[in-house]
């Protein structure tokens, strides 16, 4: 019998490193969906207030009310991203190379309907390396990968939002064809107005 090994923590990185590669952004974080990664930047940034195409996925008007932040509703004919904050993009259907933007915190997305379809997950480009640190371990308990979190004295709050490494294997497996291939060209009308549901009608 054949013995394959498990993916690690170091497959996580290695699929950081080839993402950040393709966008041509310094460094880049991985987790388990664009929306803990958009809610990881809004955290670390300490926002007060998201500005929210009508058309959007629904988890990310969802975030001013857990994160207890202002939901300010824009009218946004947006297409590949748009701007949360001022450096906060949601680029979820982004795919394109070279298309980091200096000084944003830029979160793709690998969600089961994306061009790079993993099932799950997401990731956070930055340029910083103070904003890497910080939003790595945020993603991971507030600890570092790769050393036993009982060797470590946390030091900061963390959630539970980090990437495994076999979605980390699967995305390097895919990513060749990924590159190769056209993706599709999304537009803000593929989404509905999330003003006229009965959650955010009065908002």
């Amino acid at each position: 019998m054949v013995k394959i090994a498990a993916p690690t923590t170091s497959t996580v990185t290695e699929f950081e490193t080839a993402i950040a590669s393709f966008f041509n952004a310094p460094y880049a974080v991985a987790t388990d969906s664009c929306t803990h990664a958009l809610e990881l930047c809004l955290r670390y940034t300490n926002a007060q207030a998201i500005y929210v195409p009508e058309r959007t996925y629904l988890s990310v008007p969802m975030l001013a009310d857990k994160l207890g932040i202002q939901l300010c509703w824009i009218d946004h004919p947006w297409q590949d991203y748009y701007n949360l904050t001022l450096n906060i993009i949601d680029a979820a259907v982004l795919w394109e190379r070279n298309s980091y933007i200096p000084g944003m915190f830029m979160c793709v997305s690998f969600q089961y309907q994306k061009h790079l379809s993993l099932g799950r997950g997401g990731m956070i480009l930055c340029d910083r390396i103070e904003h890497h640190y910080c939003l790595k371990k945020m993603s991971y308990d507030g600890r570092l990968p790769g050393i036993p979190w009982r060797e470590q004295d946390i030091e900061m709050m963390g959630y539970h939002y980090y990437m495994t490494p076999e979605t980390a294997q699967l995305g390097l497996d895919k990513l060749t064809e990924a590159k190769r291939t056209t993706p599709r060209k999304w537009v803000y009308t593929d989404w509905p107005d999330l003003t006229k549901m009965k959650l955010w009608k009065n908002t």
